[in-house]
């Protein structure tokens, strides 16, 4: 009995001063106004959970945080387009009025007149594009001031394109569609048409002219070597030929077309930053490809996987060639408009400057009087389309009709998946 009196005295001393001392602890902590909540307390008793509670609890609240994430946010009803409208020498007023005709305060707009435009022009349209009032106030319309060399026919064409992507996707970061058009190009549609009908179709459709049968091209484009002086020269001149010739690459399949297109934004940023060493590489190869616009953006596309699911084989152009076809296509007239009609695309080309065939589809589809803008839901303000009202109000009118033809007959049919780069 004394023994174990003994041994309760060795552990009962330390436990009472261990209390004590706890005590003083918590006293202190409270007397000072450290201790502030239940949950301080609780962080410090924390401290001893076990390292197996510790793991299965966080295990849990990573996989609740996963499961609880908030869905990706819807895209916006009404989309917007970004485009290029791209001019030379003696564009100046061509290209004004497209760009006039094409405009929407949604949309964005690059506009850029190339090298061998005069000082003069180029400095004449930026001071048109900064004195509009709309375009001030908007802010939606940026003249590339440093022009680039553009040789037809050249790989020029295309790193000018590439140029306008990167600055749209700098300078803005919601658009939906990127479109390229020059001088040349006319709408067939108002920018209401165009958004009301794009607004009921996923946002990641390309819509690009392209076939894997070369034909007269394997030998005539494919094969020859090339240099573009735009790339080197500030002077503007014609590609010329070097040798010897190249065979067909093996390491990715040709495809040719138009080089007017619709494209996604999940495509141009992916031409633009290139994760994959699929765009540098074959920019590296068009670079001594003739006619390489009609052709780099279609194998690129073709050739990713991913985006093969996307592709629309439409250009969302009319072009009349004639037969046999020519260097250029058919430039339209009057006699061509039940054609352009006909077709339901909302663009056309080409035309030539003041045309009556553009009075004609400035009354007939657009609306449009006098010079002034494509009318829409967005305009206010007498007279009319002098102030902006609500962006995404609109008023599609026939030309959405025409348009909605096409593309259902594109896009919903069994012909979508079996014209996709084949």
């Amino acid at each position: 009995m004394g023994s174990l009196n003994m041994e309760t005295k060795r552990w009962v001393f330390p436990l009472a001063v261990s209390s004590l001392v706890c005590f003083v602890f918590f006293a202190t902590f409270f007397s000072m106004g450290m201790v502030s909540s239940v949950g301080s307390i609780n962080s410090i008793f924390s401290i001893f959970r076990s390292r197996a509670t510790i793991n299965e609890t966080s295990q849990y609240l990573v996989e609740a945080k996963i499961q609880q994430s908030p869905p990706p946010p819807a895209a916006p009803p009404v989309p917007r387009f970004a485009y290029l409208i791209s001019g030379s020498r003696g564009d100046l007023e061509k290209l004004w009025r497209t760009l006039r005709s094409l405009y929407h305060p949604r949309n964005y707009y690059v506009v850029h007149l190339d090298l061998e435009s005069p000082s003069e022009e180029r400095l004449e349209f930026a001071s048109r594009v900064e004195k509009d009032p709309i375009f001030a106030k908007v802010g939606n319309v940026f003249m590339i001031a440093k022009a680039n060399m553009v040789t037809y026919r050249g790989p020029t064409m295309v790193s000018n394109t590439l140029h306008a992507c990167a600055i749209l996707l700098k300078r803005y970061k919601d658009w939906d569609w990127f479109i390229n058009l020059s001088a040349s190009d006319y709408p067939l549609v108002t920018q209401d048409d165009l958004l009301h009908t794009f607004s009921a179709l996923k946002r990641d459709l390309n819509f690009i002219e392209h076939t894997s049968r070369l034909g007269w091209k394997e030998a005539q484009r494919a094969m020859p070597l090339i240099v573009d002086p735009g790339l080197y020269q500030i002077n503007k001149s014609e590609i010329f030929w070097v040798t010897p010739q190249r065979t067909l690459p093996t390491a990715f399949k040709l495809f040719t077309g138009s080089a007017w297109m619709v494209l996604s934004r999940a495509f141009v940023e992916y031409t633009i930053w290139g994760w994959d060493n699929l765009p540098r590489t074959l920019l590296m190869y068009y670079s001594n490809f003739v006619s390489s616009p009609e052709g780099y953006f279609q194998t690129v596309l073709c050739n990713a996987p991913e985006f093969v699911p996307t592709v629309v084989n439409h250009d969302m152009h009319f072009i009349s060639w004639d037969i046999p076809p020519k260097q250029h296509p058919h430039t339209l007239n009057l006699n061509d408009t039940a054609k352009m009609i006909a077709s339901g695309a909302p663009f056309a080309r080409k035309f030539k400057h003041n045309d009556p065939v553009l009075d004609e589809i400035d009354k007939e589809f657009l609306g449009r009087k006098n010079g002034t803008f494509s009318p829409g839901g967005w305009c206010r303000g007498n007279p009319p389309c002098s102030k902006v009202g609500n962006p995404t109000k609109l008023k599609p009118g026939p030309g959405a009709q025409r348009l909605r033809r096409l593309v259902a007959d594109l896009v919903f049919s069994p012909k979508f998946s079996q014209n996709q780069c084949k």
